[in-house]
């Protein structure tokens, strides 16, 4: 992840779903994180549940990240 992108994705996810800093330190210390897999990553360890998954997966998406592992909306 880019510095700039990854001090703001830890702003968001610290501040705006309240995500403790020792789970992003877990998923940070046992894998090579990415934007596409970080999301995915505190998901299946269950650090966060889907409705925070889909509010940081719309987040990177508005912040010019879109991910191939967002599921397309149903209209």
């Amino acid at each position: 992840m880019s510095a700039q992108l990854s001090t703001r994705l830890l702003h968001f996810l610290q501040e705006e779903l309240a995500l403790p800093s020792e789970s992003i330190q877990f998923v940070s210390r046992h894998h090579q994180l990415t934007v596409d897999s970080f999301p995915m990553i505190l998901w299946q360890y269950g650090l966060v549940n889907l409705e925070q998954l889909d509010k940081i997966l719309e987040w990177l998406e508005i912040n010019g990240w879109a991910l191939a592992t967002r599921p397309a909306n149903k209209a």
